[in-house]
């Protein structure tokens, strides 16, 4: 196989057209446009049932190079793959490998920085090696400017440099993307963003204000949000919730000020004036009267508890959505996207949402576990759906940007799933209350198993199990010593 010169034209023997060839095979002519055509858009090989690029004739057949016994025209030159075509003699993958090692070389050793090895490997071997070309080739360049920087050791490689940096999506995604390599410490971008943020609203309270606002954030809230974070239940939702909390906090503080009280002499009386000026009981927002009395800054404060809105019963859990159909063919709906299918159909039997949402797509197997959660008959979610959307979903990560993370869910920053509260809405948009079913669902398993073993098998607290048995109105306190005997 040889490429002619362009000293004429031939009739390509694909498309029956005469322009300038690019290949000559064994059989006829070959133009750069079919050539293209046919390493892009590989087929199943009609002789030996592999996907690979088809473009040699064998009776009335269309082969792949390896059936016709040739060399094939679309392997790489370097490595022989036929795989990530990108320009005419060199894959993808290749042609990365080259770039990124000469932008990640250490001038001192000649070899690539050995804390940047991980990123090297983590791209080069990315599902889509187009990508990582496209994003070393994107202007203006920030990540890869900084990664040349590092290697070079003229910056160091933590979580101070790019604190000092401007937190925009270009230094973040690449904070992150060092972050889930284990090249930096873990970190949680809705932690990291806690500060700035509290640093900047700060600026708009009393002077008088900012100390114990700032005492309240780093000894409660980001104690709290540390904790969540590293339980793995850390959510968006959860951190609106806190900056809520140091909202309302600093409302209280100048709605004392307007009363001539401080925070030390704040009474009951002032703190139930408050909740009526503001038209609303305190809930998620009582954790600041909460800190006031453990640290002993007031210890006369007090919110009374506001009991929480019981679960929906089990037929409304099992009625039709809306007018647009019952649950069931909501699930069977086509349009309906593989995440929301494979988030929605397990609701009833996993309670526990955003867990699911983080685990790996190795982990989605047809495998019967022997400890599973009880099935009902439920025809809204049949296991041969929600392995189908499964399937659909983890195939659907190849045409994810590079370093996407290995969740059956995933999302675009690195090391990270999609964010429970895009599910949620995607859920709610389609008539489905994820945290109305999730109620109604643990309502139901702590009817149907002892209180302990459903506090294991779906991770939250015995006590937490105990009070739900309470409310599903079965006693399990027996359940120990009948095991014993």
């Amino acid at each position: 196989m040889r490429e002619p010169g362009r000293s004429g034209e031939r009739r390509c023997w694909i498309c029956d057209r005469t322009t300038w060839i690019h290949l000559e095979l064994p059989h006829g002519w070959l133009c750069r446009g079919c050539r293209g055509k046919r390493h892009y858009h590989p087929a199943t090989c009609p002789v030996c049932a592999q996907r690979r690029p088809l473009a040699h004739l064998d009776d009335d057949l269309v082969i792949c190079a390896g059936c016709a016994g040739v060399e094939s025209p679309f392997a790489c030159r370097d490595c022989g793959s036929e795989e990530h075509p990108y320009g005419g003699i060199r894959c993808a993958r290749c042609i990365l490998a080259e770039r990124l090692g000469q932008l990640l070389t250490d001038p001192a050793t000649g070899q690539v920085h050995a804390r940047l090895q991980p990123v090297f490997d983590e791209l080069v071997g990315s599902e889509r090696p187009q990508t990582g070309i496209w994003w070393l080739r994107k202007k203006p360049g920030v990540g890869p400017r900084l990664l040349a920087q590092i290697a070079r050791g003229e910056i160091e490689v933590s979580h101070a440099t790019f604190r000092a940096l401007p937190s925009d999506r270009a230094h973040d995604y690449l904070r992150n993307l060092l972050a889930a390599l284990s090249v930096l410490e873990p970190l949680d971008p809705r932690i990291e963003r806690m500060q700035p943020w509290l640093e900047d609203f700060l600026t708009s309270v009393p002077a008088a204000h900012v100390d114990i606002l700032r005492r309240y954030t780093h000894w409660h809230v980001l104690r709290d949000m540390r904790r969540a974070a590293a339980q793995g239940r850390l959510t968006q939702s959860i951190a609106d919730a806190k900056r809520r909390c140091i909202r309302v906090a600093a409302e209280f503080l100048a709605y004392l000020d307007h009363r001539d009280l401080t925070i030390e002499t704040a009474t009951q009386a002032a703190l139930e004036d408050f909740q009526d000026h503001v038209g609303r009981q305190l809930r998620h927002e009582h954790s600041f009267v909460t800190w006031l009395r453990n640290s002993r800054i007031n210890t006369g404060l007090q919110i009374p508890y506001v009991p929480r809105a019981q679960p929906e019963s089990q037929r409304r859990r099992r009625a039709p959505l809306d007018h647009r159909g019952t649950a069931r063919e909501r699930h069977h709906d086509p349009p309906l996207h593989p995440h929301r299918r494979t988030v929605h159909a397990p609701v009833r039997p996993a309670p526990l949402t955003t867990r699911r949402d983080a685990g790996r797509p190795d982990q989605r197997d047809r495998r019967p576990s022997p400890r599973r959660l009880p099935q009902h008959p439920d025809p809204d979610a049949p296991p041969s759906t929600t392995f189908s959307a499964t399937t659909s979903t983890t195939e659907a990560r190849a045409s994810m940007p590079h370093a996407a993370p290995s969740g059956c869910s995933p999302a675009a920053t690195p090391g990270r799933h999609l964010a429970t509260e895009n599910i949620r809405a995607q859920l709610v948009e389609i008539g489905i209350n994820p945290y109305q079913r999730r109620k109604a669902a643990l309502l139901q398993l702590a009817s149907d198993i002892p209180a302990p073993v459903l506090a294991e098998l779906i991770g939250i607290t015995n006590d937490n199990a105990a009070d739900w048995a309470r409310l599903a109105a079965r006693d399990w306190t027996g359940y120990i010593a009948d095991r014993a005997r």
